[in-house]
């Protein structure tokens, strides 16, 4: 009879430190670690995870530091990279895997490509949902760099669709308060389908400084239906949940250490080119993380000995939205680019 192996859900201490953790597959399987990103969950990957696991990996994703079920800290200095990093490095060692491949969404993104950089000998491969290597880890002025100047002119938009980065360095605990203000409202307002009619439109997130913050200057989220493509109503009352008890100012931290990750990036050996195998996936409608057609992936281009990119017909919500799609994706270039760790059974 073939086991059992549905997520579950377990919790680890690291010194201090405390990671709630999802798992899926045999303990003996080869180990891929999903880290999500901001503002979300391990139960973020709650599609991804089964699949993984029935095909006899070892499927793991962590609530990242300061959400869910993990430890959260009063300070913006502890979401640094290098601690997040830190993270999934303990949690590796605790759970006894040496070497794994690294998959991480938004936020997850820079700690799976720095994990890659500054971790190659512990890494298989890597891969990123919708954030390329080399760009948010470096903070709002690469960002800038890369903008699509013809979709946001210098003299209208001059951070582009990054001015919400730049909102949280100045007024920080402004957005914290309108999004901690319901937190079931702003997760069903922000977490909906990709929009293709919104491609070639600038993102609405060049309007945070003249509307005075997020949902267009209100102090709350607008009351919409969620969006049944990306979530059921178990999972905005998760997140919901998880958000009214640990408040956003440990996810909007994740903004606020430019300095200090970028620095990190920079110390990664190779000079941070990384050798592995690596898998970008494009979400064709995620607006404000454009990577189809702008250049925003050309750092990570010219940092990745062999990369692999494909395109998903999704928004950002990635693998909430467009579940099967990532899956496939995922499981074809394992096996194609590290076909030996591919469980035998």
């Amino acid at each position: 009879m073939t086991p059992d192996y549905g997520t579950r859900g377990q919790t680890v201490d690291i010194g201090t430190h405390r990671i709630f953790y999802l798992q899926s597959g045999p303990d003996d399987g080869p180990a891929i670690l999903f880290l999500h990103g901001w503002p979300e969950l391990s139960r973020s990957w709650r599609h991804v995870l089964p699949c993984f696991g029935a095909l006899g990996f070892r499927a793991i994703a962590p609530d990242m530091r300061g959400y869910g079920g993990s430890s959260a800290y009063a300070d913006h200095a502890a979401y640094a990279q290098e601690k997040v990093v830190g993270d999934i490095i303990g949690l590796a060692d605790a759970l006894g895997i040496r070497k794994a491949v690294w998959v991480g969404h938004d936020w997850g993104s820079p700690t799976a490509w720095l994990l890659a950089a500054h971790h190659p000998g512990r890494t298989h491969a890597v891969a990123s949902l919708c954030i390329p290597y080399r760009t948010i880890e470096r903070g709002v002025d690469a960002l800038v760099d890369l903008v699509d100047r013809d979709l946001y002119p210098a003299d209208l938009y001059p951070w582009g669709q990054w001015a919400y980065q730049v909102f949280y360095h100045r007024q920080f605990g402004r957005a914290c308060d309108v999004l901690g203000a319901d937190p079931s409202a702003t997760i069903r307002a922000l977490m909906r389908r990709g929009n293709p009619d919104a491609l070639g439109k600038p993102s609405p997130h060049v309007q945070i400084f003249a509307n005075g913050g997020w949902f267009g200057g209100a102090d709350r989220a607008p009351d919409l239906p969620r969006d049944p493509a990306v979530l059921s109503e178990d999972d905005v009352a998760a997140y919901a949940e998880s958000l009214s008890r640990n408040g956003f100012f440990g996810p909007d931290s994740y903004y606020m250490n430019e300095a200090a990750n970028r620095a990190y990036a920079d110390r990664a050996p190779n000079g941070g080119v990384l050798d592995m195998p690596a898998l970008f996936i494009a979400g064709r409608y995620d607006i404000t993380c454009e990577s189809v057609l702008s250049r925003f992936g050309d750092p990570m281009r010219a940092h990745c000995r062999d990369l692999t990119e494909a395109v998903a017909d999704s928004g950002h919500w990635m693998a909430q939205e467009r579940p099967r799609e990532v899956n496939a994706i995922l499981a074809k270039w394992l096996a194609a680019k590290v076909p030996g760790i591919w469980p035998a059974g």
